[in-house]
């Protein structure tokens, strides 16, 4: 087991566990630093959808820096089980925890989002899966960030306005054009 720390905000400087997991990547501190950098350090009042949560990192970074509700999608057990207790160590009451499949997850979704934060399993095409349901997710003037093994110019009506790379990892902020 390893373990990320939260980079900002009210949670700055704690470690979460990170189990050991099959294709868990979680966001590296510099890339999650930059990443709430471009976001601006205060996310409060945005509601934030953390589909893919793993970890928990970016979902509780956007906690941490004061979203008024994070959503942390996750469907392996054992990887919701270490969000589980990452969440009680916390006390981050600002985040719930869903154990569910992304794509059930976004159809039945009713609420839009200010944030949607995307990290999925690399080469499974989850991307293109979630580009119909993108739509109904998004609040007027949201913004998306994802990270993706390839660079990405679009997605969707999403264009991507700021970009990096962290070795395979490329990562996105985008918006609606």
């Amino acid at each position: 087991m390893s373990r990320v720390r939260i980079v900002g905000g009210t949670y700055r400087s704690r470690l979460i566990d990170v189990p050991d997991a099959i294709g868990l990547r979680p966001t590296p501190d510099r890339v999650r630093e930059t990443v709430f950098n471009w976001l601006g350090q205060d996310l409060t009042g945005l509601r934030c959808l953390d589909l893919f949560a793993g970890s928990g990192a970016l979902g509780f970074e956007a906690a941490s820096r004061g979203a008024s509700e994070v959503v942390m999608v996750e469907f392996a057990p054992k990887v919701f089980a270490h969000l589980q207790k990452s969440l009680a160590a916390l006390g981050a009451n600002n985040a719930k925890l869903h154990r569910a499949d992304a794509l059930r997850f976004v159809q039945d979704s009713a609420l839009p989002f200010d944030l949607l934060l995307l990290d999925p399993p690399y080469r499974q095409g989850w991307l293109e899966k979630l580009v119909p349901h993108l739509p109904g997710l998004l609040a007027p003037g949201a913004r998306v960030y994802v990270e993706a093994e390839a660079p990405l110019e679009r997605l969707a009506d999403l264009h991507t306005i700021k970009s990096g790379r962290a070795g395979q990892v490329h990562y996105h902020l985008m918006e609606r054009e």
